[in-house]
């Protein structure tokens, strides 16, 4: 594999983990990929991301953006589970986990390859 392939696959591997840590270095990273960057740059940046504490903000927007890939599927008990697991994080009455352990069975429940390979939804 080429390393624009090995780039490829870490972005593929580590967005959603960026984009729960820190938006604006999930946008930096995009920007980056446009042009021809080495695995190297990539990775830093990626690590640098996740050394941030995510706010409750980018918690959501990744929480939104994973959920996604769901929503025309799931049941209507599965889109209530949802929303209320949104409301509890929203009002500090679920940890991130809770979340996350959520989206892992969705990704699981509904065979979603992308998500399933995603370092942010493994156990």
């Amino acid at each position: 594999m080429k390393e624009r392939g090995y780039i490829e696959k870490l972005w593929r591997e580590e967005k959603y983990r960026v984009l729960l840590h820190s938006q604006s270095h999930y946008n930096a990273i995009r920007e980056r990929l446009k042009h021809n960057p080495s695995y190297n740059e990539i990775n830093l940046v990626i690590k640098e991301a996740i050394q941030i504490t995510p706010s409750q903000g980018s918690v959501m927007n990744a929480y939104d953006h994973m959920w996604g890939y769901f929503k025309k599927l799931a049941t209507e008990e599965e889109k209530e589970t949802a929303t209320k697991l949104k409301h509890q994080f929203k009002h500090q009455d679920i940890p991130i986990e809770d979340l996350l352990s959520f989206l892992r069975f969705l990704a699981y429940q509904y065979d979603v390859q992308y998500l399933k390979e995603s370092s942010v939804l493994k156990a």
